[in-house]
């Protein structure tokens, strides 16, 4: 068996909605939201990329974001001002076995820990547990990354273990903490994040 590819499409919750990523669009948005103070550009310091010299420098990587099959690049808007917040993609995609992983997550400071990220994450995981049938995705960090830890566990993933060494990111060592929630997981998560956004 073999389980249908994630595509790029709109999720619509009802503090966010997810949406394919556009760089000329969303680029002077996400510029600030990931540049706009000290606060903001701490956001980049557990991912390979970023902070950016300038905008036109952002627009070319969100261009290589958008042409991108894998990872599945999204625009985070917040619904109330309709302004975009921050970037979530589908990636490490594996239909064959229905299996694929959240990442290259980010947010805007002022958004963090906050519904708009819970929401975002409750939404791409509906779309791969209940339209797509997967039986397991997954949330993979930098293990001195305790925020994104914590949301992990937050979320409903289980912890599986430590990726000792596993990459070189901006020239240092990655130990990877590994986490996953499977599709027998689903339910009960879903009925918790579920309350919590009600």
């Amino acid at each position: 068996m073999t389980w249908a590819q994630p595509t790029k499409q709109v999720h619509n919750g009802t503090h966010v909605q997810v949406r394919p990523l556009s760089a000329n669009k969303d680029v002077a948005a996400l510029y600030d939201a990931g540049h706009a103070s000290v606060l903001h550009l701490a956001t980049w310091r557990y991912l390979s990329y970023g902070p950016f010299a300038d905008v036109h420098t952002m627009h070319d990587w969100l261009v290589t974001c958008e042409q991108s099959n894998d990872p599945l690049f999204h625009t985070v808007v917040d619904r109330q001002s309709g302004t975009p917040v921050g970037m979530m993609s589908i990636m490490s995609i594996v239909a064959q076995f229905g299996r694929a992983e959240l990442g290259h997550i980010w947010y805007d400071a002022r958004v963090q820990r906050s519904s708009i990220t819970t929401e975002t994450s409750y939404l791409m995981l509906s779309y791969l547990f209940e339209e797509l049938n997967y039986r397991r995705v997954e949330w993979k960090c930098d293990n001195n990354n305790l925020r994104s830890k914590n949301a992990a566990l937050r979320l409903g993933f289980q912890y599986e273990g430590l990726f000792r060494k596993h990459l070189i990111v901006k020239s240092q060592n990655r130990d990877t903490a590994w986490f996953a929630m499977t599709d027998d997981e689903w339910p009960i998560t879903k009925h918790r994040l579920q309350s919590y956004l009600a």
